[in-house]
Order: structure tokens, then sequence, then C-alpha cells
């Protein structure tokens, strides 16, 4: 909790003032217990995660048996009397975590609101008129899905592990007011007053902390040929396991665009020679003798005949295509570093060097139809990443909702549940900033009589330009030329700002379960169902990517969705579980507008706008679009075994439509009356565009134990 935060600094009171009062008198009544606890992850297989590689020539693997987590952890949980109307309750929980899964120190050891928080819980329970209140840091559980959340909302959820942990430690305690009644006979209403907190996402980790509300990639140095840095973004997550390549698309040292940004500004000081160390291969403006013309696209460019290349190209070998001259000078600035461009420089035609934009995987191939004159605006460009928001919330940003719980004469049990507050998940947009004053820029956009277009960024208030300085030549376009640019109202170099951002949401929902019997074997259907209003989803629009146009091609948008799903539980043989789900997500306002265009180079790329699929879309797959409809299947099995029943097996498969799995196999055996022994077997496959088939290479076996102490 924030010292700085109203909502919590005014729970922690109405707990602490209580309780100092009791603490002074009554040591006594306090009841203490606890549980020791170990668990030890290895890898099964051999592979490297999404993120870990340093550069793109990084084959960098892990190999079975290596260690994943070896994890030590203590549960201190303390209760005591406050009175005779009320009781207090607080969970402790030191740890230490070494192994990949930690891949800077925020995951070693106590992080405030994560799996490793150090004051997991502190409440206190009483009862005014008939409300029973519990006040405090708590979780409050309305979802019973297995394996995933749709009305268990309220808390928010620590993805460090995806969902191989039970809800109850991945569930993030948060500072909420609970009050809970009964009306009549049958009838239950809960209020939620809560504090408002994101999921923590790997590699979306350091920048949703309070210390690192900003965060500034390393860029290039003045001479645009080596960097400063790694190019990289500081506190990213690499090697962590299991971190979705829809965020590695965004922080990623080396297919994030934060990241490709910040090197993107050096390799562009390398056209056209504007800076003393320049390599002068390329004329945007027409201005030297050979050069390209200031409509010459990445493609055109790409597929030009080396007879016509300007004469820099020439020493890279003897009929050196602009594929390999493009990629020759990329590296110069780049040196593999970051996922700029993805070609065979021994390739002898363009085709045979793995160009290809209309299944683009790498940064250059994004854009093929943006001209060199465009790149000019963004010379130098460096990137920043700021969250736009706070944890610091007043109790009027808070999040608030209620449940209404009641059942029919048939046995049928029902709820209503309304949430209003802040998305758990954070949404992105991109804006262009002085470099100085950070005022928000824009892009200006030039049609040529070649067909593209060409961009410049400017400062709405001023007029000022930015990046280079240069003269357009007014007969290349078939509207207004550009407006001529002096060193006098140059603004520099541009910045790329990621803004993270969230938003509040509508979650209107509802639960049922009925008991039945059929064949004298027990049978319990179930369901929950959520309407869930103005959710940001990212939107790709692949012809102002092709342009070179960031900003307008990567944005956050509002998506209404119904999630629902539909169960059967079944007891079965000798206390055999079984529970069958169908699940499924739609997004109402799913966006799919079709379409391609011919580059200059003659090629078929996207210019298609869409919903992209937030848990997979990256550089290496052509930004993916997501699904208006997803479905997911699931299947859960337990069973107690041993003398006296005092072991446990469970096992949960889901299938993911489009082909990922994902199968958790988990068991417990209770060796005394204070130890139990634990292992688990995480298994992912499938196709690697996937939600679970992406984290092949992370499937892992855990073994440990609880140690308890009453």
């Amino acid at each position: 909790m924030s010292s700085k935060s109203p909502l919590g600094l005014t729970i922690a009171a109405l707990i602490t003032a209580p309780l100092a009062a009791h603490a002074a008198y009554d040591f006594a009544g306090l009841e203490v217990s606890g549980e020791l606890r170990n668990e030890s992850a290895f890898y099964t297989g051999s592979g490297q995660v999404t993120g870990e590689a340093r550069s793109t020539n990084d084959d960098r693997d892990h190999g079975g048996g290596d260690l994943m987590k070896f994890e030590n952890s203590a549960r201190i949980f303390i209760n005591g009397e406050v009175g005779e109307e009320s009781s207090w309750h607080a969970e402790l929980r030191p740890v230490v975590v070494t192994g990949a899964a930690v891949p800077n120190d925020d995951y070693a050891y106590h992080r405030n609101y994560t799996q490793n928080d150090y004051l997991r819980e502190l409440y206190m329970d009483t009862r005014v008129a008939d409300w029973d209140l519990r006040i405090g840091k708590q979780q409050v559980v309305w979802g019973t899905a297995d394996g995933i959340k749709l009305l268990d909302i309220v808390n928010p959820t620590d993805y460090r592990e995806l969902n191989q942990n039970a809800f109850e430690d991945s569930r993030i305690p948060v500072w909420m007011i609970n009050a809970e009644r009964y009306i009549g006979e049958r009838g239950n209403v809960q209020f939620i007053l809560s504090q408002a907190e994101t999921n923590k996402i790997p590699g979306l980790w350091t920048v949703n902390s309070g210390a690192n509300r900003s965060v500034v990639a390393d860029g290039p140095s003045p001479t645009g040929k080596v960097f400063t840095g790694n190019g990289q973004m500081k506190g990213q997550d690499r090697g962590h396991p299991f971190i979705f390549k829809g965020v590695d698309v965004i922080t990623g040292g080396v297919n994030g665009f934060f990241n490709m940004g910040a090197s993107f500004g050096g390799v562009i000081n390398t056209f056209g020679g504007f800076n003393p160390a320049g390599l002068n291969f390329i004329d945007p403006f027409g201005g030297l003798n050979p050069g390209m013309p200031e409509f010459a696209t990445v493609d055109g460019f790409v597929n030009t005949p080396a007879s016509m290349l300007p004469p820099s190209c020439a020493g890279f070998g003897a009929g050196a295509n602009g594929a390999v001259c493009l990629e020759a000078f990329t590296e110069a600035t780049n040196n593999n570093v970051t996922n700029l461009i993805d070609v065979d420089p021994t390739a002898a035609t363009v085709a045979g060097s793995g160009w290809n934009v209309s299944s683009p995987n790498s940064a250059w191939e994004h854009f093929p139809n943006a001209t060199f004159a465009t790149f000019n605006a963004m010379l130098g460009m460096t990137t920043k990443y700021e969250r736009e928001y706070d944890d610091d919330f007043l109790p009027s940003d808070a999040n608030v909702g209620g449940r209404f719980r009641s059942y029919l004469d048939n046995g049928l049990n029902y709820s209503i549940n309304y949430f209003y507050g802040y998305d758990a998940n954070p949404s992105l947009n991109l804006r262009w900033q002085d470099p100085n004053t950070g005022q928000k820029l824009k892009v200006d956009k030039y049609d040529t009589v070649a067909g593209t277009q060409v961009l410049q960024i400017s400062n709405p208030k001023t007029g000022q330009l930015y990046g280079a300085n240069a003269t357009f030549t007014p007969g290349n376009y078939a509207g207004p030329a550009p407006t001529n640019v002096t060193d006098a109202n140059n603004g520099g170099s541009p910045v790329l700002v990621f803004e993270e951002d969230r938003e509040r949401i509508h979650n209107l929902g509802g639960s049922f379960d009925y008991a039945t019997e059929a064949a004298d074997i027990p049978l319990v259907v179930r369901g929950e169902m959520l309407y869930q209003k103005d959710v940001n989803q990212p939107i790709v629009n692949r012809r102002n990517l092709a342009n070179g146009d960031l900003v307008g091609a990567l944005k956050s948008e509002e998506h209404d969705f119904v999630k629902y799903v539909v169960g059967l539980d079944a007891t079965v043989l000798t206390n055999l579980l079984i529970s069958g789900q169908f699940i499924q997500f739609i997004n109402l306002d799913f966006k799919d507008k079709d379409c391609n265009f011919t580059t200059q180079g003659q090629a078929t790329a996207s210019c298609s706008e869409y919903t992209g699929d937030p848990a997979v879309m990256n550089t290496t797959n052509g930004l993916k679009k997501g699904r208006e409809y997803k479905e997911f299947y699931s299947l859960f099995l337990s069973k107690p075994f041993g003398p006296n029943q005092l072991g446990r097996v469970n096992n949960i498969i889901i299938y993911e439509e489009g082909g990922g799995w994902w199968n958790r196999l988990d068991a417990e055996y209770t060796l005394t009356d204070e130890l139990i022994v634990t292992g688990e077997i995480n298994h992912y496959w499938g196709d690697d565009e996937t939600t679970f088939g992406q984290f092949d290479k992370s499937s892992n076996i855990q073994v440990g134990f609880k140690y308890i102490i009453e």
C-alpha cells in the first residue's frame, strides 16, 4: 500500500485503532499458525523462451532439467479477537526466489501487490446493525470456473507463473471495505469498495511499479553508428519463462517496438549523410547525385536492381541487391541487436534473401510503403515509456461493485453481479513528443504522384517540424508539397512515447448452479456469464504501418465483450470428480477490414485494419489478428488416493481454439500431520501463435513440500 493513498490510509486507520486498543490489554488471545513451503521447478525440455534472446542471432537456450524456479516461503497466520463482536486476521508471506523465474531482483523478494507481498492480508471482521463487515486487505471470490477467471474480477492477478498457481495464490489481495447482509429467508447482498490495482504481467513489470513510471531506452550515439548502451529497455524481464508475445512486441529487447524504435533512430542517421559519420548511400530528397528520390519506398529500394542503386551499395559485393544493401547499412548501426531486418546477405536474389512483406517478421518488412522522406522526419528518434496513472488513488477513484445471491424452490442457486472499476489490464497508445518541451506532436501526410505518402512530424501550435532539414520538390506531390524546413525551425529528433494507461469498464454478470442426479450419478450443472463494456483492445492499421505512421498504426480502442462458461460436474466410481467446461469469448466490436495493395517492388502487402490478439501479436508473426469468437474446452479430474485418502491427484487440460494446449497434473500426499509433499507437471504444446502454445519451451516439472506449524 502506498503511504500516500488516502483510501488505504483510511482503511488502515479503521483497522489499527481498535487493534491498538486491544493490544494494550490482551496479547494472550492471539492464535498464531503457519506453514513453510518449498517449490522447485525444472524445465522439461530445451529451447528459448519468448524475449530471452539478446540479439537476432542469439541462439542461447535452456536445457531439459535446468532450474526454472527455487522458491522458499513461509505463511504466518495471526488471528485475534477485538471485544466480543469483532476479530482480526493477518497473513504474512516472507519469500526468497532464485532461478530463471527471477530475471531481476523485482522477483526475488518482497514486492507490493504481487504474489511476493510480505503483507498478504490484514483485515478486521465486525458487525454493524445487520451488516457483516470485513475491512482491510483481502480477497473476494465471485467466480468458480476451472482454470480461467470470469466473474472473479474483484482482485487483480499475478501472472508471474501464468495460471499454473492456484487462484488463491495468484490472486492479489487489495485494500477494501466488504459489506454483506442477508435479505429475507433466501437473499444475500454484498457491496464492495476496493482499491484499484493492475494485473502483474511479466515484461510490463518494471513500468508497472511506482518507482519506474518513466523509462527511456538506450539511444544512438551522436554519430548514429554505435549505441550508448544496448538499445534495450532497462528492467525488461528478459529470460522470464512466461512473457507473452503480445508483451514482447512492446518491451522485448529484440522484437519490442520500444527498443526497435531507439535503434531505428540511429539507423536512419546513416541515410543521406545528415551527420558527419553518415554513410551517404541514400539521398531522400534528390539533392545528391546519384540518390533515391524522396518518394522511393523501402520495398521499392529493396527490389531495385544493383545497377540503379547508389554507389555506396557497391561496396557489399558485385551485384548486391537492395535487400543486401539495406541489411548491411542497418547492421552497421544496429549490430543485430534488434529485429529491424531479417534477410540473408549472401542470397543472390531478393526473394531468396527471405525478404517478404506479405508475411512480415522484421521491422523493415512492416514498413514496405514508407518513403525515405518519411524516415527523415524520424532522424535520431528516441523512445520513452510512461505510465499515465498513479497507485495513489483517492476514495473517489476506487472500484465499486455488488452481488445479489439467492435460490429457487427447485434448488437452483443464482447470483447477479456488477462491478465498475479500472480494467486490471492496462492499455497502450503511442504519441510523438517534442524532445525538450514534452509537447504532443502530430503527423502530417502528403500524397505523392507515385501513389505513396510522405509523413512529417510537426508541432500543432507552432508549425515547427522535426527530424532532418530538407527541401522538397513540389512536382512530386499529388497535392500541396510539404513545407520547406530551415535550420531555424527544426525541433530536433522527436521522441516516440509509449503511453500505458487504464480505463474504467463496466462488468455485468451472473452465475448459476443446479444439483441433480442421473442414473444415481450426482451431477452439478453450472455456468457463469459476463458482459464487459469499454474494454480497450489493440487495433492494428496496416496501411498506416506500411506508410511508417506508427502512432496511427498501433492504438487502443474500446470493445464490448460477452464471455461465458458452461460446466458439468459429475462424481463417479469412488470419489472421482469429473468436470467439463465450454468457454467462449465474443468480441462484440471486433474490427476486421481486409485489403491489400501492391508495393513499389510489385509485392502484395496488407493494408487491413483489425483487432489484434493481445496475447500473441508480435513483430515475428505480422501482428497476429485476434478472433471475434474465441473458444476453450477444459476437462478437470480430481480423486483422493492412498490409505485413509491422505493424498489427492488432480489433472486439468485446456484446449484453446487455434491449436493451443495446456495440461497440469498435480498431486500431494500427507506424510505426517505436519508434512505434505507436492508435485506438479505443466505441459504446453500446439500452435505457437496461441496463448498456451507459445509457452511450449516453458513446460516444467515442480516438486516441493509444505510443513504445517500449529
